[in-house]
């Protein structure tokens, strides 16, 4: 049974897999920007004196589109997993929780999401290494 934990933020997800002595580790990184400057965009003045318009639903909607196909991407790795640890600073991973509980297969293999900061990748290894062994 594969043991997999993912540690996971706006930026990367670090999905660690936990396979009888060895572990394996693959970091998927996001294209999300959240300052995206597109080119020939400028202010655009409306016909009231210094008021102007800016296209932050556009550019909202884009962040989350982006978000969206970064976190399906990463639920396309956790298939083979037999159980799964989210974990990670970020509000991301409630995101991947909701995704995974939409897939019945996959949400009974959802074992536990844990709150933690950012760590190295042999912190991230150890942490993983510790929830599975201490279960």
């Amino acid at each position: 049974m594969r043991k997999v934990g993912v540690w996971i933020d706006q930026k990367e997800a670090n999905i660690i897999t936990l396979s009888r002595d060895t572990t394996y580790s693959k970091t998927i990184y996001s294209d999300v920007e959240t300052r995206i400057r597109i080119e020939g965009e400028k202010k655009q003045f409306g016909r009231f004196g210094d008021q102007y318009m800016v296209d932050e639903k556009g550019k909202e909607n884009r962040v989350k589109e982006y978000t969206q196909k970064y976190l399906h991407r990463v639920l396309k790795e956790l298939d083979k997993a037999g159980e799964i640890l989210l974990f990670g600073p970020a509000q991301t991973k409630f995101r991947l929780e909701k995704l995974i509980s939409e897939i019945p297969q996959m949400a009974i293999k959802l074992k536990d999401i844990k709150t933690s900061e950012n760590m190295t990748h042999n912190q991230k290894s150890a942490y993983v290494r510790d929830y599975y062994k201490n279960r």
